[in-house]
């Protein structure tokens, strides 16, 4: 078996086991070790020639100085006024008076430190004094002839090049030094940036299913941690939201279950408690029988939310003469309303097409008919109309029903939500279990679309569906 290469497992284990706190200062103390040191390399390119055009300058007038205190004696070549030559210049600095043979006359700041290069050549030079080391002794060297009338021998200025040796000691110490600031700094930014996103996490760990009302709540900048924290706890409502719409549905159904359950026991008990004549098992079964086709539409309907809800519809389109189904469905309820002295219209622009789930279709738009015509009182109006409206179709249905309270309308597609005046129903009542409307939005949705609902208490609802504009299907090719 292929073993993974040693920097691969490397890079897991540094992202594993290694604290983004440590990660984060480790890249910026990386990063400023790398600008710290192209500084550094920067620096000593701009300054060294910089440096050493100024001392060549500086050696230039001294030399250029110095030449006014040199005498011939003899044919040696002396300093005159030494004591103030003495006081003009430092200890890294010394002049010296050379033969043609090395033998120095005179000599102004030297010492023992201070070597004399033989044999000198004219001009600038930079000389290593082998016996010192050349890497640590380095010296600037300016020969020129003298008298510049009739040269017998050579002005020598010699002087330490120790300036970019400091220098370069500087940075030595500074890079080391400036690291470890940079690890403190990164330690301290990086513990002050995730501050908050350890409040986060111990927020969140205390979160539970059971115990969902806990928030970030996170009052500091709405930058990226700001908007971590607005999505966290967005994230958080839409969980308990959803939690307690399953609580409430689990609640629910168990309740709608219940009552026919119950009903049957009860009819069962008391077709059991004495004997009976057979006619009056007949009604009992009769009873029992309706009670049982409640279970079954009960289970069909939440078997159908469920897989609407999930999406686990097949998928079924096909390309539907909508203009023609709504009419059919019109048909279909109108003995409903007629024997309600309803008046039901169906004003369908024509050639109408969609593409989509035929049964799931009749399902939504029979639902706002049944429901329309149940909540209309007797010689109301229901009116269906349909229309294209630039890229979708708009299908209404309106009722002069007593209309919907508005601060009922947002719970109106929710599983099981009735209205109150349609919750003292008993359980031999017309009506459902709440679940019409909410098996109507889903197949909507199911298609992309949308309900909207306009209710004015006392005047009635208006149901409007909208779905997406069926594409125009390809012309038959020619044989």
């Amino acid at each position: 078996m292929h073993k993974p290469k040693l920097p691969r497992r490397l890079g897991a284990v540094w992202h594993s086991r290694i604290p983004i706190r440590v990660r984060l200062t480790l890249w910026y103390v990386l990063a400023m070790a790398f600008l710290l040191f192209s500084f550094a390399i920067f620096l000593h390119a701009r300054v060294e020639p910089r440096l050493e055009e100024q001392t060549d300058m500086t050696m230039d007038v001294v030399a250029e100085l110095t030449q006014h205190h040199i005498i011939e004696s003899d044919g040696d070549l002396a300093f005159r006024n030494r004591d103030s030559l003495e006081d003009d210049y430092s200890s890294n600095l010394a002049l010296y008076l050379l033969s043609d043979d090395g033998t120095v006359w005179d000599s102004v700041g030297a010492d023992e430190d201070i070597p004399v290069f033989f044999p000198p050549q004219a001009g600038f030079t930079t000389e290593d004094d082998q016996k010192r080391g050349p890497r640590e002794w380095e010296w600037r060297v300016y020969s020129l002839p003298v008298p510049e009338d009739d040269p017998v021998g050579w002005l020598q200025i010699t002087q330490k090049r120790d300036v970019m040796g400091t220098l370069r000691g500087h940075i030595c110490l500074g890079l080391p030094v400036g690291m470890l600031f940079a690890g403190l700094g990164g330690i301290f930014l990086a513990t002050r940036v995730l501050r908050p996103i350890k409040n986060m996490t111990t927020t969140t760990r205390q979160i539970t299913a059971n115990d969902l009302h806990q928030r970030i709540d996170y009052t500091g900048p709405q930058d990226e941690i700001g908007r971590l924290a607005a999505t966290l706890d967005g994230m958080l409502d839409r969980l308990e939201a959803g939690f307690e719409r399953e609580r409430r549905f689990t609640s629910d159904a168990a309740h709608e279950l219940r009552t026919p359950l119950t009903a049957l026991k009860g009819q069962i008990g008391v077709a059991l408690s004495q004997p009976r004549q057979p006619r009056d098992y007949e009604c009992t079964l009769r009873d029992l029988e309706g009670q049982v086709d409640r279970l079954i539409r009960l289970s069909s309907d939440l078997l159908l939310l469920a897989r609407l809800e999930h999406r686990r519809m097949a998928e079924q389109h096909e390309q539907i003469m909508l203009a023609d189904l709504l009419l059919a469905l019109v048909d279909q309820v109108m003995m409903l309303a007629e024997e309600k002295h309803i008046t039901l219209t169906g004003d369908v622009q024509p050639e109408l097409t969609f593409t989509g789930n035929m049964n799931l279709l009749i399902r939504l738009f029979l639902n706002l008919l049944d429901n329309a015509i149940k909540y209309t009182p007797e010689g109301g109006t229901v009116t269906l109309r349909a229309c294209q409206e630039a890229d979708r179709i708009r299908v209404s249905v309106s009722d002069t029903g007593p209309g919907i309270p508005a601060d009922q309308l947002p719970h109106l597609f929710e599983p099981f939500f009735r209205v109150e005046s349609d919750r003292g129903r008993g359980p031999t009542q017309a009506g459902g279990a709440g679940l019409g409307l909410a098996i109507a939005h889903e197949i909507a949705r199911a298609h992309d679309g949308s309900i909207a609902i306009k209710s004015t208490p006392g005047h009635g609802s208006t149901f409007t569906v909208y779905l997406p504009l069926a594409p125009t299907p390809p012309a038959p090719r020619k044989p």
